[in-house]
């Protein structure tokens, strides 16, 4: 089970190394399918996954990427929220029609769940293409995955080491005050190591005070991801979202606090730069 999991962590990282590393179609493409199986696994414990207001869920996750894609672009005219909005309404609107015309089929806890599902998953995963497409987005990306995966190792050494205190008992009973503590110091102590490493061999000329501050906090928003995750799996009684990597579940079992962390990364980025 460790070395299923080690060999499917390791192509991860390869997998996260060419894609980013390539930016452009290639990145926006990936986090694409990334988000689509991700919006599969959260709407399966709602029984929606092949149903109508996940097709909705779907369609509308694909127009709000190729809305991005084609803004970045310079392809549209226009305000960005404007034609934003416009899909965001599209979607409630088109909800509710499923819900009118197929009447009594469908709970509104469904629907509401498929709208969830376009911004938790698709919208707030995009922010990883956005990050790269910043100034500088070829380094500061990166933050994201050590912010997230970083934190997660370190809380996890840290709690087995000197955990007493526990965070959330009936959510998740192994995580600990001491470990969450842990995670967010070791997250922004790979920032700074991370800053000094590109500055030296990258000429990147980041602030390494500004990593350390934006690893703290990716650190720190990277568990509430995890945890929110798995609250939704604790309340529909399933184990992992999905068996896609082997050792690791789904894509949400992964993923769950990058999907927080890349936003925060992102409004700080611009915030500090």
């Amino acid at each position: 089970m460790f070395k299923t999991r080690l060999l499917s962590g390791i192509l991860l990282v390869i997998i996260a190394l060419v894609t980013i590393i390539s930016g452009g179609p290639v990145l926006w493409a990936v986090v694409t399918l990334i988000s689509l199986i991700g919006m599969r696994e959260l709407y399966k414990p709602f029984h929606m996954e092949n149903e109508l207001p996940g097709i909705c869920g779907y369609l509308s996750a694909i127009l709000y990427d190729i809305l991005l894609f084609a803004l970045n672009g310079g392809f549209l005219p226009g305000e960005s929220r404007d034609w934003f909005m416009g899909l965001f309404m599209a979607l409630i609107i088109s909800l509710m029609a499923v819900m009118v015309f197929s009447y009594p089929k469908y709970h509104a806890d469904q629907l509401t769940a498929a709208f969830f599902g376009v911004f938790y998953v698709a919208v707030m995963l995009s922010y990883i293409y956005q990050i790269r497409g910043l100034p500088g987005g070829a380094y500061t990306v990166w933050l994201v995955f050590i912010c997230s995966w970083g934190c997660d190792t370190c809380a996890y050494c840290v709690g087995m080491l000197i955990g007493k205190h526990k965070m959330a008992p009936r959510l998740s009973p192994k995580k600990s005050v001491e470990g969450g503590i842990g995670g967010i110091a070791g997250a922004a102590l790979i920032a700074v190591l991370y800053a000094l490493a590109i500055n030296h061999w990258g000429n990147a000329g980041v602030s390494a005070a500004s990593f350390a501050v934006i690893g703290a906090a990716g650190g720190m928003i990277s568990q509430v991801g995890d945890l929110g995750a798995s609250a939704i799996k604790r309340i529909y009684g399933i184990k992992d979202y999905g068996k896609l990597i082997p050792g690791h579940g789904g894509i949400l079992d992964r993923f769950d606090s990058v999907i927080f962390t890349a936003p925060i990364i992102y409004y700080l980025a611009v915030l500090i730069s």
